[in-house]
């Protein structure tokens, strides 16, 4: 950043602002740089305030959670990191449900739950943000957020404004809100509509196998969740014949199995490891760097592609400063 801009930031930014954060002490996979300044939002008419300000003046800014979606580079970001902690929720006992972004949606789970309420279930395990699932189309076990959103209010192009579920373009791990480059659009909080539950403890008891489930199929090294999307394709499910019934009828093949079955799980690049417990888990098994991740990311790729003839997808999204230091198949 020149000397004109960063004082454009001091100015803009409220004095809880951080220069040179290490940003590996905000993602679950613990690796990155340094963000130039790191700016932790608890207020939301505050943030709706600051967004606008940087946008005008033109400082890049970078949005982000619980940073359990993302791969920030070694060389961290020139910019403003803004971490959402805006946290404030409003649940009513007909279904609506408001919450700023920043909200934990295991947290939101918990208190629609004892709110009476059904619809997020899938999300007790998920350690994100409200509005990183939001970015991402968040789900499991059938469930995912896209179908409750009702309207959002966010920042884009320049000013706050309200949106319906049909502007997020909602599709498969994935919405409107992951294709910008770089991401501007910033979702500030959402309306969301749940189902009034005929049995609060059997929705309780539901929430709790799943996340039995995860615990027992997912390593406890840092990681970032699934690194990639499952892969949807009919034919290719078709010829697995261990493949579970219930995926072969739908056309999907978990990655993680793909994995298993090319031979990737227990592979490193320094630091990183394709887990031996679930081979859609990258993990940090000591000291890993986000090249290590990269590099073990596209090693992967290549093997599925060899394979199967498939290119996979990722789920985490690479951001940050990478140069030419971002090796990619793609």
């Amino acid at each position: 950043m020149n000397p004109q801009t960063i004082a454009a930031v001091a100015r803009i930014l409220p004095p809880s602002v951080r220069e040179n954060e290490p940003m590996s002490k905000h993602t679950t996979l613990r690796v990155g740089g340094n963000a130039r300044f790191f700016y932790p939002a608890d207020d939301l008419e505050t943030l709706a305030a600051v967004l606008p300000a940087l946008y005008h003046a033109q400082i890049p800014y970078l949005f982000v959670g619980h940073g359990s979606n993302l791969l920030m580079s070694d060389a961290g970001y020139d910019g403003v990191v803004i971490q959402n902690r805006c946290k404030g929720t409003r649940i009513e006992a007909t279904g609506e449900v408001y919450a700023e972004c920043g909200a934990s949606l295991g947290s939101l789970f918990a208190q629609t739950q004892r709110a009476g309420l059904a619809g997020l279930e899938w999300g007790i395990g998920i350690p994100g943000t409200v509005g990183g699932a939001l970015v991402s189309n968040a789900g499991a076990y059938r469930g995912n957020i896209g179908p409750l959103v009702q309207t959002v209010r966010a920042f884009y192009e320049g000013a706050v404004g309200e949106f319906g579920r049909e502007w997020l373009g909602f599709s498969y791990r994935d919405s409107r809100l992951r294709n910008e480059t770089p991401p501007r659009t910033v979702v500030l909080s959402v309306e969301m509509m749940l189902s009034p539950a005929s049995d609060p403890a059997e929705v309780m008891a539901k929430a709790k196998q799943y996340q039995a489930e995860r615990r027992a199929k997912q390593p406890l090294q840092p990681s970032a969740g699934s690194f990639f999307k499952n892969v949807q394709n009919r034919e290719l499910a078709e010829r697995f014949d261990d493949l579970a019934p219930a995926l072969k009828d739908a056309g999907v093949v978990p990655t993680g199995f793909l994995s298993m079955k090319a031979g990737c799980m227990g592979w490193c690049e320094g630091g990183a490891m394709v887990s031996d417990k679930h081979g859609n888990f990258l993990v940090n098994a000591g000291n890993a760097t986000a090249t290590d991740f990269r590099r073990l990311a596209d090693r992967v790729k290549e093997r599925i592609l060899s394979e199967y003839g498939v290119l996979l997808e990722e789920e985490v999204l690479a951001v940050g400063d990478w140069g030419a230091t971002l090796p990619t198949i793609i």
